[in-house]
């Protein structure tokens, strides 16, 4: 809802794990906390909206009541289209005749008119140069440039666990998750170990805040901070390449010539937001909520229930990219709604995995849903590039989980990212017992 963010300087409060439990479970308190508010009231471009408990009734009410919704112009910021249901986030993503990624694919730049990064990224590129750019990409994501890479990430995965096994009582976030992800594409392009904490951080940055008082100019400094690292990498690379993604940009070409000196270090740039924060943010919800149904985890624990199953359903569960947008080209007709050529329009992945036209029982957590089609990498064309690896991380976690851990405790509530794009957590106190 429509309210000034925190100016406490403190972590951003923390979800009461009864509250969520129950959102879960109870039909009625489902649609409880945000049954009576106007949907035009509700500001999605505020992070506070995100740390309500009442966050999946909210889209039930979208995807209900105005699943194609004009939210009003905010903060001297346009208005914007907010798709909610499914099947529209689906047909959405897969026009790329209609709509296009090349001014912003997120909220923070659509409002701002322009993405800087814009037709130099892969993600905010379109047509025959995205597609060529993305096949050169490709071949560092072959199973032959992945295998070692696999199996660090299960190896890595399973000393960290043993670590906090060791340790008893740690954060789950900090003294493990964070180890992960960063390490794996640190392999996978190349960059130096004692480099690789530092870009956790800038990466938590640049696309989410610990608090309210965390500024945008402080993402916009951890932004630039990560594309001088890879400048003076790329450049590295080219005078002596290797086999990793880095060198395979810094030395490919296409239509016989090079990539510039921006598609470059913009690329590696992507890479690391989307290969870090949302495999991260993954393993940590698949923990929270393994401890908050014991059933499931009894089933993962037992074999009742695979692996590949398993870590679908907590890609659907925690869905860390809550949004990503596209602006229209020519007017396009949508659930009854006209949007005109120039509007941003934005899809939300956090309504389309609970949707209840797809999903049988949404609001249940069940590793052996199938099937499965959530939209927690995107769809069609900008489908994500990393998905293998994410997928490859959660299941690395809920493997590790299931050989080595006979108990999870939470011993204090999770603390919430502060962020319109991220769903996730900076901090969760547990005790993993042998």
């Amino acid at each position: 809802m429509r309210q000034p963010p925190a100016t406490t300087g403190e972590a951003s409060p923390p979800l009461d794990p009864a509250d969520t439990e129950a959102a879960d479970t109870d039909p009625d308190l489902l649609h409880a906390d945000l049954a009576a508010i106007d949907l035009s009231a509700i500001d999605l471009t505020d992070p506070q909206t995100y740390l309500s408990s009442g966050l999946r009734a909210m889209w039930a009410r979208f995807r209900a009541e105005s699943p194609v919704h004009l939210h009003p112009a905010t903060g001297g910021k346009p208005p914007f289209w907010v798709i909610s249901r499914h099947a529209d986030v689906l047909a959405v993503y897969r026009d790329n005749k209609r709509f296009t990624s090349e001014r912003g694919n997120v909220l923070a730049t659509l409002l701002q008119g322009e993405d800087s990064a814009s037709r130099k990224m892969l993600a905010v590129t379109d047509g025959p140069r995205h597609r060529d750019i993305r096949n050169l990409m490709l071949r560092s994501f072959s199973p032959r440039a992945l295998a070692p890479v696999v199996e660090g990430v299960h190896r890595r995965t399973g000393e960290l666990i043993d670590q906090g096994l060791a340790r008893g009582a740690f954060d789950f976030v900090t003294d493990l998750a964070d180890h992960i992800p960063i390490n794996t594409i640190g392999d996978l392009m190349g960059i130096p170990a004692e480099d690789r904490e530092q870009l956790v951080h800038w990466n938590t940055q640049t696309l989410s805040r610990t608090s309210a008082d965390h500024s945008e100019t402080e993402e916009w400094l951890a932004r630039n901070e990560i594309l001088l690292y890879f400048s003076g990498l790329a450049a590295a690379r080219r005078r002596h390449p290797g086999d990793d993604v880095i060198s395979a940009l810094a030395t490919g070409t296409v239509d016989g010539a090079p990539l510039s000196e921006e598609e470059i270090v913009f690329n590696c740039y992507s890479l690391i937001l989307g290969g870090d924060e949302s495999s991260r943010m993954s393993s940590i919800g698949a923990v929270i909520a393994l401890s908050e149904h014991p059933d499931q985890w009894k089933a993962l624990r037992t074999g009742a229930v695979g692996l590949e199953s398993a870590t679908e359903e907590v890609m659907r569960w925690t869905t860390p990219a809550m949004h990503f947008g596209r602006r229209a080209l020519t007017d396009v007709e949508l659930g009854g709604r006209t949007i005109r050529a120039g509007d941003v329009v934005t899809l939300w992945n956090s309504s389309a995995d609970f949707d209840e036209d797809v999903f049988a029982d949404p609001y249940t957590f069940d590793l052996a849903r199938s099937p499965n089609k959530h939209v927690a990498f995107g769809y069609g064309p900008h489908f994500c590039i990393g998905a293998f690896l994410g997928r490859t991380h959660v299941e690395a976690m809920l493997a590790a989980l299931r050989e080595r851990v006979a108990g999870i405790e939470l011993l204090g509530p999770p603390r919430r990212l502060y962020s319109n794009f991220v769903f996730g957590y900076s901090g969760l106190p547990v005790r993993l017992t042998a």
